[in-house]
C-alpha cells in the first residue's frame, strides 16, 4: 500500500514529530510505502508532493487541530486519528488499513 499521513497537534512541538515517526516506523514495519509531512511550530516540513497524493491509497490526517491544505486529498480515502493514538496505536492502525485494502482488492 502507499500510505501519506499529515501530523500536527496543537502545540506543535514533541507530538506532532512522535505521531510522524510512529506512523512512518509502523507502515515500514509492515512493508508499506509511507511519507508523512508535518505541521509543525516551524512549519511545514516533507511537504508532500502531488505524485505524492496521486499514488496514495489512503491519507492518515491527525484531527486535533486543523491540517493545511487538506483541499489536496479530495477524492482520496481519508482516515483521521488522534495525536494520541497516532503515537500509541499505530500497528492497530496500520493493521486496520489493511483489511480495509484488502477487502476492496477482493
Amino acid at each position: 500500500m502507499n500510505i501519506i499521513a499529515v501530523t500536527s497537534c496543537p502545540s506543535g512541538v514533541a507530538h506532532t514529530y512522535m505521531a510522524a515517526e510512529a506512523i512512518e516506523k509502523a507502515c515500514k514495519k509492515a512493508g508499506h510505502n509511507i511519507k508523512v509531512e508535518t505541521q509543525g511550530s516551524i512549519g511545514i516540513e516533507n511537504k508532500l508532493l502531488k505524485d505524492d497524493v496521486r499514488k496514495a491509497d489512503y491519507v492518515v490526517l491527525t484531527k486535533d487541530v486543523n491540517i493545511s491544505g487538506e483541499d489536496r486529498f479530495v477524492g482520496k480515502v481519508i482516515v483521521r486519528i488522534g495525536v494520541s493514538e497516532a503515537i500509541k496505536k499505530a500497528a492497530a492502525i496500520v493493521a486496520k488499513l489493511e483489511q480495509h485494502y484488502a477487502s476492496i482488492k477482493k
